[in-house]
């Protein structure tokens, strides 16, 4: 990792978020690459996704499509302890999610003073894309964060898309979790070109409404070239993790926490914010000593940030809006949560990012770059569709017709009027 130490007076919060996020590469930095990926494979199709890959250094299979029946069979590949994490972590995002659901899918009907009724309904979106990173490590537990929230919401079909390894499939835990998850559709193939197969579709693959999950710049870059045509969950690109503590924190526990971060890669952010500048120091060194004896650990920035106490560490916080944030300071509870804009608030003695990434069953596919400011989770929400339905007797449409005509008129639309004022004659 790259610690930066940061003496921060208090002063303009919000320019030294921006300076704080400028420590990581920036997602603009690939726009010209993923577009003409994205070209490519929507122009080419199959043959395009072997040779973007095969340029990128990935040999992908004969047959992209996993046969359903090595889906079903992949958790008897696994360690049983992986293969009943990988339960109780289901089993958790999933009571979660149904939670969610209860609250959201419950349609708004309105009746009006004039007659008509206008109800707004959520509705499943039909078919889902869940991309799953490779690379560095397999991720099965996105197939679970993405797929069962899915499920939940009643997509009919979900397809899941991730790297190939040596064997030309997805890792076994990955496969595994999508027979958990109750997915029977899957693709070997990664990076931006399986975001616009999802998105354009191939001869294999089948086109999505929606494609949902995390990966790299690459990947959250493609996201946002195909969203003129297809849905997409948000920006969830390269993880990030604030911390905000002050002397009474277990620095031990805040440095496992940065170093578990930068798993991710050298392109994740890791803030450390705390009053007390012997535990910033002292966290310094003990990240210094873990990342020597762990090569999983990136080189990813670290700034400890020095703050005039806890509130301004707070705003601080709320000035980054930070994917992850970690309270860890002495009366920090929910109540202290509440109001925070982050995606994801940990508190209380065992508050580690991890157990949000693994099974608490809170969702580890959260907005980054700042989107916490106006996103959150993914639920299923995501994955529902809002549609209005408005029922006008005659009787509400001739009351309302001299209204409609007038502003349509104000507007320059004046067939607007006579199409309203059509409808409150005899």
């Amino acid at each position: 990792m790259r610690p930066e130490l940061v003496d921060w007076d208090g002063r303009d919060a919000a320019g030294l978020a921006a300076r704080l996020r400028s420590l990581a590469p920036p997602l603009g930095e690939v726009t010209p690459e993923v577009a003409r990926i994205v070209e490519r494979v929507r122009a080419g199709g199959d043959d395009a996704l072997r040779e973007v890959s095969r340029d990128l250094g990935e040999e992908l299979p004969e047959a992209l499509r996993i046969d359903p029946e090595g889906i079903e069979a992949a958790p008897g590949l696994l360690e049983p302890e992986v293969r009943e994490a990988l339960r109780l972590a289901a089993e958790n995002i999933e009571a979660v999610a149904r939670a969610e659901l209860e609250v959201r899918a419950r349609p708004a009907a309105v009746e009006l003073p004039e007659g008509q009724a206008v109800e707004v309904r959520d509705e499943p979106i039909a078919a889902v894309g869940v991309y799953v990173p490779g690379g560095r490590a397999a991720y099965p537990s996105s197939v679970l964060m993405c797929a069962i929230p899915a499920r939940v919401a009643g997509a009919v079909r979900v397809a899941v898309a991730s790297p190939p390894g040596a064997a030309g499939r997805p890792d076994a835990a990955v496969l595994a979790a999508c027979s958990i998850a109750g997915v029977s559709e899957a693709y070997a193939v990664g990076g931006a070109q399986a975001i616009a197969a999802l998105a354009f579709g191939t001869e294999t693959i089948e086109r999505v409404d929606l494609v949902a999950g995390p990966g790299n710049r690459y990947v959250q870059e493609a996201k946002r070239v195909v969203s003129a045509a297809v849905g997409i969950d948000g920006m969830a690109g390269p993880s990030e993790l604030m911390v905000v503590a002050d002397g009474t924190a277990n620095p031990d526990w805040i440095a496992l926490d940065a170093c578990a971060q930068a798993e991710h890669g050298d392109d994740s952010l890791v803030i450390v914010a705390s009053p007390d500048l012997a535990l910033l120091e002292r966290v310094a060194e003990l990240v210094e000593g873990l990342v020597a004896e762990r090569p999983s650990v990136a080189g990813a920035p670290l700034a400890l940030v020095t703050t005039t106490g806890v509130e301004a560490a707070l705003s601080l916080a709320d000035a980054v809006a930070p994917e992850h944030l970690e309270l860890a300071f002495e009366g920090a509870d929910r109540t202290a949560a509440r109001g925070r804009v982050a995606g994801c608030v940990f508190v209380g003695g065992g508050g580690a990012t991890a157990f949000g990434d693994y099974a608490a069953g809170s969702n580890h596919v959260l907005p980054t770059g700042g989107a916490a400011r106006f996103g959150g989770p993914l639920g299923p929400g995501t994955f529902r569709r809002r549609t209005s339905i408005v029922s006008l007797p005659r009787a509400a449409a001739a009351v309302l017709a001299p209204h409609v005509a007038a502003l349509a008129r104000a507007e320059g639309l004046p067939v607007h009027g006579e199409s309203a004022e059509a409808r409150a004659g005899p």
